[in-house]
């Protein structure tokens, strides 16, 4: 390769670059330079609270129990009465 085919290369490179920046910019804008209010927590300490008496109290339902419905209150049946 002779010195100005490499010359001519970076040329064309280098202006590629440039062109290409300018179009990104261009499409995607400029960066934000503004400012922004972001709500911040409390110093965390090691006070335990106790928790709220109308929720966790004595005749709340308690989830972890194991509940099995077969059927057998008022309402429909889950036996079958078909005939032979």
């Amino acid at each position: 390769m002779k010195k100005t085919d490499i010359a001519m290369i970076i040329l064309i490179a280098s202006i590629s670059v440039f062109v290409s920046y300018f179009i990104a910019k261009s499409v995607f804008g400029d960066v934000y330079s503004g400012t922004a209010n972001v709500k911040t927590i409390d110093k965390f300490d090691s006070a335990i609270t106790q928790p709220d008496p109308n929720i966790f109290n004595s005749n709340s339902i308690n989830p972890s129990v194991q509940v099995q419905i077969n059927g057998t209150g008022s309402g429909s049946s889950s036996t079958s009465s078909g005939t032979q």
